[in-house]
């Protein structure tokens, strides 16, 4: 019998204590990262269905062919639920940050154009887009958004060309909420010949059953593809999404296939070949545990609890929600029609509310090209539990808001004090070599990003946020991109 080097009940004690010092994925007091549906069975169900998965290989369905019927039957729910025909056809994927990546993969291989294909979207478009940009060799074209989030039609429109090999749109944007003008976009596209992909990662599971929206998905012939999370409002563990592609063959340009290797043939739906077909069969068995009308009310419950949070937010003098959010999530702003004595900012409001044990998401300000700047917001995502603590959430919100109220925004000047002015100016420039790690972790604990007594292992994030996003939105993107690796490096190394 092999002789374990820790026995099994001492490591999950240890586990259990790892897991104390997370945030709560359970109960609604975290408002972003985690899609409770409230419904303990669920969790249940999926953890059991699960463990029998354990030892699949997603890798070949010819051999587990358990994995082909779960992922027919997922796809063929999301293809009903969004409204494609017989011709919409689709893979599950680890997360909506690969179903982005491969339906701009498909498009740049579709693409029939010369030189440099370009990706165009909104600014709002999700970052997953830009990491599909780099790493598929396209051309970013980010079009600037009004200050509320939303885009006219027509400023996406007059920027097709015959270089465009894909056009985003969401549904909704998220960071506001925003439910682009889809049909009218993906209409333009089809008319040029452009792809048009519509992401509804966020939106996807909850928007059909949502009041009063425009139309934005396979009803609408011009759009070719669609991309939405099984793990945020279909409920399931991370990672899980679907894409759907409107054509078998479009979808074929998806996946990759080589036999020019001695070993296997080598079929790849996905970016992954090797995979855990756990969160397939979790996704596989809510879905059938739910069904449409299981997913009908927990959309119902979402709604009710994002118009009673607007309703709540609107009524906190200094606050004001950032335009009409559409689905279950909504960005907060201050509100400067009112003296600076009685404004909230929503950065310091996010860090009292955590003080209150609510975890709020900080989202930076955002400078665009045609100088219409974006304010720095918090956000929130309202999922079914929230119903259940809406009372105590509301109370928690106005609390933190009073004991922030007059209080101003960070000062970048203040953050930027602790180095010297020297070195923010040759960091600033864009002439300033790339950064060495050391020197890099020496910024961060000059920030106080990093205690001064930082050692290997011992990395953590500051406990108030709102000093980090303003030197987010101050500093030169590269700089910060490449102080926020070092960090996360740092955290994770042994």
């Amino acid at each position: 019998m092999t002789a374990f080097a820790e026995q099994p009940a001492e490591i999950l004690e240890r586990l259990a204590a790892l897991r104390a010092a997370d945030a709560p994925t359970h109960g609604g007091h975290v408002l972003s990262y985690v899609y409770d549906s409230g419904l303990a069975e669920l969790d249940e169900l999926a953890a059991a269905a699960i463990r029998m998965v354990q030892p699949v290989n997603g890798l070949d369905p010819t051999t587990f062919t358990s994995v082909a019927v779960m992922e027919r039957e997922v796809i063929g729910f999301a293809r009903d639920l969004l409204n494609g025909d017989a011709d919409v056809v689709g893979s599950v994927t680890t997360g909506g940050t690969e179903s982005c990546l491969l339906a701009v993969k498909t498009a740049r291989d579709r693409w029939r154009g010369e030189g440099v294909p370009r990706l165009l979207a909104p600014v709002t478009a999700h970052a997953a887009f830009h990491k599909a940009a780099h790493y598929f060799g396209l051309i970013l074209d980010l079009v600037p958004v009004a200050e509320d989030g939303t885009i006219a039609a027509t400023a996406l429109i007059e920027r097709m060309g015959h270089d465009v090999a894909l056009v985003v749109v969401s549904a909704p944007s998220y960071p506001y909420a925003a439910l682009d003008p889809i049909a009218a976009v993906a209409a333009a596209a089809a008319s040029r010949g452009i792809a048009c992909h519509v992401d509804a990662c966020i939106g996807g599971w909850v928007l059909p059953f949502w009041s009063d929206l425009d139309l934005w998905d396979f009803r609408i012939a011009g759009v070719t593809s669609v991309s939405a999370d099984l793990h945020k409002f279909g409920y399931a563990p991370k990672g899980a999404s679907v894409l759907l592609q409107r054509g078998r063959d479009r979808q074929r340009a998806q996946y990759f296939a080589t036999t020019q290797w001695p070993g296997y043939p080598v079929v790849n739906s996905t970016m992954l070949g090797s995979k855990s077909a756990g969160a397939l069969a979790a996704s596989w068995a809510i879905v059938h545990a739910l069904g449409r009308p299981g997913f009908a009310e927990l959309a119902a419950s979402c709604e009710r609890s994002t118009k009673a949070l607007v309703d709540i937010i609107t009524d906190i003098e200094g606050l004001r929600v950032v335009g009409h959010p559409v689905g279950p999530l909504l960005a907060v702003a201050t509100d400067e029609s009112v003296p600076p004595a009685r404004r909230v900012d929503p950065h310091h409001w996010a860090d009292q509310a955590r003080a209150h044990g609510w975890l709020l998401q900080l989202q930076p300000a955002l400078a665009q090209t045609n100088g219409v700047a974006l304010p720095h917001t918090t956000h929130l995502t309202v999922t079914p539990v929230t119903e259940s603590v809406l009372a105590s959430l509301g109370e928690a919100l106005l609390a933190a808001a009073e004991e922030v109220r007059g209080v101003a925004p960070v000062s970048v000047a203040d953050v930027l004090g602790a180095l010297p002015p020297d070195l923010v100016v040759g960091l600033s420039s864009p002439d300033a070599p790339p950064l060495d790690s050391e020197t890099a972790v020496a910024i961060l604990v000059r920030l106080g990003l990093l205690s001064a007594q930082y050692s290997g292992g011992s990395a953590s994030l500051p406990d108030r946020m709102a000093p980090f996003l303003a030197l987010v939105a101050a500093l030169p993107a590269p700089l910060t991109e490449r102080l926020l690796t070092e960090l996360l490096a740092r955290i994770v190394e042994p």
